[in-house]
């Protein structure tokens, strides 16, 4: 494993000058810390405004690995068009930018504590609730990206840190953002049942 800090990582796709970055090149960069690092990394993509089915290929990713955390892989495995997929640098390297010193920040007040979260098949229930995360990320809900982004993104940061206590504030988040999926659903479902009452009656 290298010894290279995530934040540093990060910050050298930014600056590097070549136009298009894959998925593999960043699964080499981040070498042990594949599996946690590249959640990091997509959920915080899903995290933006972005336009409507770019959350879907984005959570692609989250959606292929996260499972393969909850059966324990010891390596990560994508099909190889999506490793060979290309990224418009320009396009992330604004995202880079201001992640990087925020993650500075993460690196330096997370630690390894609270252990017991991660023992006993912990670290696959993490991988269990990426995974349904990610199902959400893929319909297509206007703005429903960013709280099942934002928590896969401290998940993953609590993976790689080996941090309990923020592995806590996933968990609330995750069952914060099931709350909002099931409030928008029903916000969608009152809206349809009044649309169609309201054109009844037109006819």
């Amino acid at each position: 494993m290298t010894d290279e800090k995530l934040s540093d990582v990060i910050e050298g796709f930014g600056e590097d000058p070549r136009p298009v970055l894959t998925v593999g090149q960043m699964l080499e960069a981040f070498d042990s810390r594949a599996f946690g690092a590249t959640l990091l990394v997509f959920g915080l993509l899903n995290c933006l405004p972005l336009p409507p089915g770019s959350s879907t290929l984005l959570s692609l990713p989250i959606l292929l690995l996260a499972p393969q955390i909850a059966w324990g892989a010891n390596a990560p495995w994508l099909p190889r068009k999506l490793v060979e997929k290309p990224l418009k640098r320009d396009d992330l390297r604004g995202l880079f930018r201001r992640i990087t010193p925020v993650l500075r920040r993460l690196e330096v007040v997370t630690r390894p504590r609270l252990g017991f979260m991660f023992a006993a098949g912990g670290e696959r229930f993490i991988g269990v609730v990426c995974t349904l995360l990610a199902l959400v990320l893929v319909l297509p809900i206007p703005l429903g990206n960013l709280a099942p982004g934002a928590t896969v993104a401290v998940l993953a940061l609590a993976l790689l840190q080996r941090d309990g206590l923020l592995a806590l504030l996933g968990y609330l988040m995750a069952t914060a953002s099931a709350a909002l999926l099931f409030l928008s659903a029903g916000v969608v479902t009152a809206a349809v049942k009044r649309l169609i009452g309201v054109f009844s009656g037109l006819f």
